[in-house]
């Protein structure tokens, strides 16, 4: 019986949208459990674009490993100044941050957003 090589399929980027700002208890709540992705998008930027394809083009984490919450922070601009005071951020677009036992225990923008960064937080 010969060995074989098998290739890591990709997964698809389950997004959960952040909307409200009552949803950030939960985040909050749920990064004791589990680290928690948020990923600001600005809807009128290229660079956000780009990041955002190349997460869901690189995304190999499962949906209960390390959730991901979508924010279109042009749209709810009110949720991303909550999330720069909760966990003491400076706003950036795009910008990721991970969330565990309740804090930003990471984050980072722009070009810097890559997907293999957050298999640490695992």
């Amino acid at each position: 019986m010969g060995l074989f090589s098998k290739t890591p399929s990709k997964l698809t980027i389950q997004w959960h949208t952040l909307t409200e700002l009552s949803e950030l208890d939960h985040i909050i709540s749920e990064s004791w459990n589990k680290p928690i992705i948020i990923f600001k998008h600005s809807t009128r930027c290229s660079i956000s674009t780009m990041a955002k394809s190349r997460l869901e083009s690189s995304w190999n984490y499962l949906d209960e490993e390390m959730p991901i919450y979508y924010l279109d922070l042009i749209q709810f601009r009110n949720v991303s100044d909550k999330i720069a005071a909760e966990f003491k951020v400076e706003h950036a677009s795009p910008q990721v941050l991970v969330i565990k036992d309740g804090a930003s225990v990471y984050h980072t923008s722009h070009n810097d957003i890559r997907s293999d960064i957050f298999k640490s937080f695992l």
